[in-house]
């Protein structure tokens, strides 16, 4: 783990908290029939993943707002707090939490497809927001599933104009390239105007730009936000600023065996980094040492202080977990 030096603030991060099915298998499906894998049920979502790879990463405070179904809420409280998140979990009384189904082929460089149910996750909503939340925090991290749905588009919309009003930076992951191309570019630059910070993954900066070079990618993508750093899985990361790329960083060699939450390993690290002093570069260098080691796992989250199964029983619909000051 890094640390440059004392963090000056929080990391508040916003997004899903889910349910993730791993289903580990080698080649094809068989269709019609049964495909043998190795099936294992464990905490997961993208705003989830960051905010624990980054406490994990030595970022200092690290907290997660999210939205949860009653069923659910005990045990992600649980494993996000092993992570060292101090979770601010919003039961939603009518939606489940959101569950993800991840086939990963072992035979094909560990990649994974995603069967999505976002459940509570996307229910989140502008009176879900308080300005409160940003007391004592340094950066805010929004994640791209929020603007796959119009009650969390418009918690976008509040959280973002706080975040400016406070002068807290804002950084964003695209992250899903499927339901981006549902949103549209267009509709999607607009919603993100006046983020710091855009990580893209190489097939989203593609689909955002319309460009089949991912150097030129990230160049036009910093255009419109002030820094891009665009993930390339194998082929490390870009750092793109004013039209520029500025720096090409390398990956870490791995061996993989489930590239689930590799991306979100990387932003978390990221984050955790800048937050401690570090320069885009040298925090997506911490990025790409989180990645490698998130491959090499299997699920989306750092190794935790103990690990739980999943339990019936909730919390206040209120929320759970830390306050704001």
């Amino acid at each position: 783990m890094a640390c440059v030096g004392p963090a000056s603030g929080a990391l508040l991060v916003v997004g899903d908290v889910i349910t993730d099915v791993v289903a580990r298998h080698r080649g094809p499906l068989a269709a019609r029939t049964d495909t043998v894998a190795a099936i294992r049920t464990l905490p997961g979502g993208a705003g989830a993943n960051v905010a624990c790879w980054a406490a994990h990463w030595g970022g200092g405070e690290v907290r997660l707002l999210g939205r949860v179904g009653t069923e659910g809420a005990a045990w992600h409280e649980r494993e996000l707090t092993a992570c060292g998140v101090r979770p601010r979990l919003v039961v939603d009384p009518e939606a489940p939490t959101g569950t993800v189904i991840c086939l990963v082929d072992t035979d094909a460089a560990a990649e994974r497809t995603l069967l999505t149910d976002s459940g509570a996750s996307l229910r989140l909503d502008a009176d879900d927001w308080s300005d409160a939340l940003l007391d004592g925090v340094a950066r805010l991290h929004l994640s791209g599933y929020l603007l796959f749905a119009a009650p969390s588009r418009a918690f976008v919309a509040v959280a973002l104009e706080a975040a400016r009003a406070r002068g807290v930076p804002v950084s964003l992951d695209p992250a899903s390239a499927g339901f981006l191309d549902k949103l549209g570019v267009d509709r999607f630059l607009t919603l993100v105007e006046g983020i710091d910070i855009l990580l893209p993954s190489r097939d989203e900066a593609y689909l955002l730009t319309g460009l089949p070079d991912a150097e030129d990618a990230a160049a036009k993508l910093s255009r419109h936000v002030p820094l891009v750093v665009a993930k390339q899985g194998s082929d490390g990361a870009l750092v793109a600023r004013s039209g520029t790329v500025s720096a090409r960083v390398p990956a870490v060699p791995a061996t993989p065996t489930d590239t689930t939450g590799a991306g979100d390993a990387f932003t978390g690290a990221f984050l955790a980094a800048l937050l401690t002093g570090a320069e885009a570069e040298d925090a997506a260098r911490e990025g790409c040492r989180a990645g490698a080691r998130a491959v090499e796992a299997v699920g989306g989250r750092p190794p935790a202080e103990r690990r739980s199964g999943p339990s019936t029983g909730g919390t206040s619909p209120h929320g759970q977990g830390w306050a704001p000051r």
